[in-house]
């Protein structure tokens, strides 16, 4: 149960963060992106905040060695990159350049202007559903610090 509430809370925080900031604004994000144009550097004070807060709770994680809520922390050691991961990278970038949006924020809107989202929404779900039938050559999971534990 306590897994959940914190689950719903962060999620529920995260996507009031996202609407207060303007990051499920796509025409913000598109004059964030414009750095040609009508640049609005708004954004990137949003962004930083968001890496800070971030990293600082990644550090306080590490240092503690344990979850408050699981039993080991899970933390990504794989470093390669392989063109999956950069054409995916390079897919994100160019629908969120179009766009405006990406998947947090698409969601999130999807609550108070449905309309606005649906067609990025829809797109996206297709994309997740393509990405499943692309077979990967030889791919191995990625490590995952502590899941030998």
């Amino acid at each position: 149960m306590a897994k959940t509430a914190s689950a719903f809370a962060v999620g529920l925080l995260f996507g009031l963060g996202l609407l207060v900031s303007g990051m499920a604004n796509p025409a913000k994000v598109l004059a964030f992106l414009d750095v040609a144009g009508r640049w609005d550097p708004s954004l990137a004070f949003v962004m930083a905040g968001a890496v800070a807060i971030s990293a600082t709770g990644y550090l306080v994680a590490r240092r503690r060695g344990r979850p408050l809520l699981a039993s080991r922390l899970e933390i990504p050691t794989r470093r390669n990159l392989d063109p999956r991961l950069i054409a995916g990278a390079a897919v994100f970038g160019l629908g969120w350049g179009l766009a405006g949006l990406c998947p947090g924020p698409a969601l999130t809107l999807l609550t108070v202007a449905p309309a606005q989202a649906m067609t990025f929404v829809v797109a996206m779900v297709a994309g997740m559903l393509l990405f499943r039938l692309v077979p990967r050559a030889a791919a191995k999971p990625a490590a995952v610090q502590g899941a030998d534990a």
